[in-house]
C-alpha cells in the first residue's frame, strides 16, 4: 500500500531553506571544490538502500550536479561551476538543518535542498542531460569518439539553422500555391 504525503512550501518557508544553505555555503569555505565533490558522492552512496523512495529520487538529481563538474567533456562554464559546487557544499555538512543519522527524516532536509538547487539550475542539468544522450548516441555510431560541449553546441547550431530553413521554404512554398490561386 502505497501512502502519499503532501506538504506546500511557501514563499517564507524557502527563504528560510535558502537562509540554511547560505549559512552553510559560508561555513564551509574552507572546503575544497574536490572536498564538497567527495562529501556529495559519499551523501549519495551512504543513504543508497537506506532511505525512501523520494529521497533516491532526489539522489539521482545530486549525483547529475556532480557528474555535471566532474565531466571533462562538458567543459561547465566558469559560472555555472561555481554555482553548482556553491550548491553542494550544503551536503558536505552531516549535521545540517536535520542530522543525518536521524532515521528517515535525517535526509528530508537534504531531499529538500536537492529540489530547491535543482530548480534553480534546471536549464543546466537539462542541457548536460541532453548532452549526455547526444554523447552517447554519437560513440555509439562513431566507436570510441570523444565528444565535446562545443561539438554538441554546433550541433544543436546546425539542427536549429536546418529547422528555420525548413520553416523558410514552408512558407515560400505556401505562399506560391496562394499566388497562383489569383
Amino acid at each position: 500500500m502505497a501512502f502519499e504525503v503532501t506538504f506546500e512550501l511557501k514563499e517564507s518557508d524557502l527563504d528560510h531553506f535558502r537562509n540554511v544553505m547560505r549559512e552553510a555555503q559560508a561555513g564551509l569555505k574552507d572546503l575544497s571544490e574536490q572536498d564538497i565533490l567527495t562529501n556529495a558522492k559519499n551523501l549519495s552512496e551512504e543513504v543508497q538502500g537506506n532511505v525512501p523512495e523520494f529521497v533516491k529520487l532526489r539522489l539521482e538529481k545530486l549525483e547529475i550536479l556532480v557528474a555535471m563538474i566532474e565531466d571533462s567533456e562538458w567543459q561547465i562554464p566558469e559560472q555555472e561551476r561555481s554555482d553548482v559546487i556553491s550548491a553542494l557544499a550544503y551536503f558536505s555538512d552531516p549535521e545540517d538543518l536535520v542530522p543525518d543519522h536521524i532515521p528517515v527524516l535525517g535526509f528530508l532536509d537534504d531531499a529538500i535542498m536537492i529540489e530547491l538547487v535543482a530548480e534553480e539550475l534546471q536549464p543546466d542539468i537539462e542541457a548536460f542531460t541532453e548532452f549526455c544522450a547526444y554523447r552517447e548516441r554519437e560513440e555509439d555510431r562513431a566507436g570510441d569518439t570523444t565528444i565535446t560541449r562545443e561539438e554538441w553546441l554546433g550541433s544543436k547550431r546546425r539542427e536549429l539553422h536546418s529547422r528555420m530553413r525548413n520553416r523558410r521554404s514552408t512558407r515560400r512554398s505556401g505562399r506560391s500555391s496562394f499566388r497562383s490561386i489569383f
